[in-house]
């Protein structure tokens, strides 16, 4: 994953995307070298068109989690309506007059 960063910001940078590029980058990060994963991004990375990727990326939808506090609200307006339904039925000695 470090390498794919270190090609985001050459790229964003301006500067070639090769694999010394990469390897000085992850070296000043002071992150760990696999040449073998960097020479398949580089390879990869040749014939992508990088700003394409990250506008694709960007503009993918995001579905919204259900909201957990919809049930309950349902709930609570069913409870006020059967204690109005409640308050309009007379009981006791006045509902006799």
């Amino acid at each position: 994953m470090e390498s794919i960063y270190a090609a985001l910001l050459l790229h964003k940078a301006g500067k070639g995307i090769t694999d010394s590029a990469i390897e000085k980058v992850l070296k000043a990060a002071g992150a760990d070298i696999d040449n073998s994963q960097i020479t398949k991004l580089v390879a990869g990375l040749k014939e992508a068109n990088i700003d394409e990727i990250i506008s694709s990326a960007a503009a993918a939808p995001i579905m919204a989690a259900p909201v957990a506090g919809a049930a309950p609200a349902q709930a609570e307006v069913k409870k006020e309506k059967e204690e109005e339904e409640e308050e309009e039925e007379p009981t006791g000695i006045g509902s006799l007059f």
